[in-house]
């Protein structure tokens, strides 16, 4: 194989090779430090690999680098993502406040239920018809370690994407309708022992993947695999086979919402291009 580069963002540089796997141009990463990789294709395939370097040296923080990760990424490299090469702390500062407001939170709720506060802080945060604000606090209460981090990912990526694009109200209009939308119809049709943000994610989805294809938006736009994977997912949840239990009616309600809002201002957007 024949060395295409070394790169000193590692994480950038897993999605770059990634990507690169997913357009069957093979692609491997081997470290050269703590912090930076050296990138290596097949030879035949290197004039290609390197049209590719190109563009990606030109835009490394395009949405096409990231979604291949989760299509065709691996944690199996041998690369650690510790360190100050990922800058995760500076990153995570850069997010909106409203990005950073629900995810600390959310991470309080669950330090503090592990610590044994569950039986007095969910009955406060559980969704009540008659307490306005509890329209809102499911979102930010999760049972597991891994039901946190999955939706917090999703939250910050798909709401970064939005406010880059869109700006920030636009998030913060998406999060209200979805969140409203997706815990008033879980409680409507089951009952309200849930939590989670699962149905402002699934939302968030719905308003990129729509709002994406018919404004013609490619940075907004989500990667087809991711859209059939979530809702593949969320079918597995109603069938009722999955290891745990979903707040299904909620992830829909999300979904659904933050769609027709996606076709709303996507349809609005081009009428005021028009006129």
């Amino acid at each position: 194989m024949k060395q295409l580069a070394t790169l000193s963002n590692v994480r950038a540089a897993q999605g770059f090779c990634d990507y690169l796997n997913s357009i069957n141009i093979h692609c491997e990463l081997k470290p050269v430090s703590s912090e930076q990789v050296a990138l290596f294709v097949i030879d035949t395939q290197f004039d290609n690999a390197y049209k590719e370097l190109e563009l990606f040296l030109a835009d490394p923080n395009q949405a096409k680098y990231y979604e291949a990760s989760w299509q065709v990424g691996s944690t199996n490299n041998g690369l650690s993502y510790m360190g100050n090469s990922l800058n995760l702390l500076p990153r995570f500062f850069k997010l909106s406040l409203l990005i950073q407001g629900v995810s600390i939170l959310s991470i309080l709720v669950y330090g503090a239920f592990i610590l044994g506060g569950f039986e007095w802080l969910f009955p406060y945060l559980q969704f009540s018809p008659v307490k306005i604000y509890s329209w809102f606090t499911p979102t930010i209460m999760h049972f597991s370690a891994m039901h946190l981090i999955f939706n917090l990912m999703w939250w910050m990526y798909l709401g970064d994407k939005i406010t880059e694009q869109l700006g920030k109200r636009f998030l913060v209009l998406v999060f209200i309708v979805t969140a409203l939308a997706s815990n008033w119809l879980q409680f409507s049709l089951e009952n309200a022992n849930f939590g989670g943000l699962s149905g402002v994610v699934y939302g968030l989805l719905g308003f990129c993947w729509l709002y994406g294809h018919i404004a013609g938006n490619t940075k907004l736009a989500i990667n087809p695999s991711i859209v059939g994977f979530m809702l593949v997912w969320l079918v597995l949840g109603f069938a009722d086979v999955l290891f745990i239990n979903m707040a299904n009616w909620a992830h829909l309600g999300g979904l659904v919402s933050g769609a027709l809002l996606g076709v709303f201002v996507a349809n609005s957007h081009k009428k005021s291009k028009v006129n």
